[in-house]
């Protein structure tokens, strides 16, 4: 989505859309389910890798296990490689992608 802030600063307007471009080509970490990790643990390593309060690591967790998988995070591929092998300190299966 690209979003034009109010006003006429056609700079300021140029740095958004920018922005948003850059996010469009962001990398995310996407978490698959298996059979291996109670909820309690892949909570806990959610919050470890992502330093996200427990409601969110929770709701990944839940779309994990219903759906099969979750984007955990998206960013920039230094956070994603880092968030990546947090997640796989416990043997959790992950991949990097890039939209």
């Amino acid at each position: 989505m690209i979003r034009l802030t109010a006003g006429n600063n056609s700079d300021t307007r140029t740095e958004e859309l920018v922005a948003d471009v850059d996010t469009l080509d962001s990398w995310r970490v996407v978490l698959f389910n298996d059979d291996d990790h109670t909820f309690d643990e892949v909570i806990f390593q959610i919050i470890k890798a992502v330093r996200c309060p427990r409601a969110i690591a929770e709701k990944h967790t839940w779309e994990v296990h219903t759906k099969g998988r979750s984007i955990v995070y998206a960013g920039e591929m230094f956070n994603c490689i880092r968030v990546s092998a947090i997640l796989e300190e416990i043997a959790l299966k992950t991949e990097i992608q890039t939209g």
